[in-house]
């Protein structure tokens, strides 16, 4: 695909929060993000939206945090998004894993997928982060050129693949 048809990048996550405070901890004070601004919504139910950069900052590396402060705390379900994903490179993965264990934070552990690494852990409003590393990359068991030609699986999911690919649609 010509780079100028490619997916460079996402805008912000956006995520909803009963209670700031708590929140705002965990993404400054164990996730190393900080905050830059805080403006209000212009939607149908307007709330204050914290933002809370990572890295270099810009959109893509901006988490906004709405309060809402009627809502249950977060959980998994139909209409829910399941986690939210930030990226480390490879390097850094071991440097997370202490860093929860050193917070006595419970997480899932280092989690091997396959075509990366991941460490799953919820922050105290319920929502699920995921870190997750660059590599080794989708290119691991397919060549670049070829990627998305065909139905790709880690091998520990190999077992399941009839079944996973009764339940594709065709596109």
């Amino acid at each position: 695909m010509p780079t100028a048809m490619q997916i460079r990048g996402l805008g912000p996550i956006t995520m909803s929060v009963a209670d700031l405070a708590h929140s705002e901890a965990f993404a400054t004070e164990v996730m190393g993000m900080r905050r830059v601004r805080t403006y209000q919504s212009d939607d149908a139910a307007p709330a204050t939206v914290h933002v809370f950069a990572m890295g270099e900052g810009g959109p893509a590396a901006e988490l906004h945090m709405r309060v809402e402060p009627h809502l249950p705390r977060a959980r998994q379900g139909a209409g829910a998004v399941h986690h939210v994903a930030f990226r480390i490179p490879d390097a850094d993965y071991g440097a997370w894993v202490d860093r929860f264990d050193r917070y006595r934070l419970p997480s899932s552990g280092p989690v091997d997928r396959y075509y990366f690494r991941s460490l799953y852990i919820r922050e105290p409003g319920g929502i699920l982060y995921e870190i997750a590393t660059d590599g080794p990359g989708f290119d691991a068991d397919e060549p670049k050129e070829s990627l998305g030609e065909r139905l790709a699986l880690p091998p520990f999911l190999e077992p399941r693949r009839a079944a996973i690919e009764r339940g594709l649609k065709p596109l």
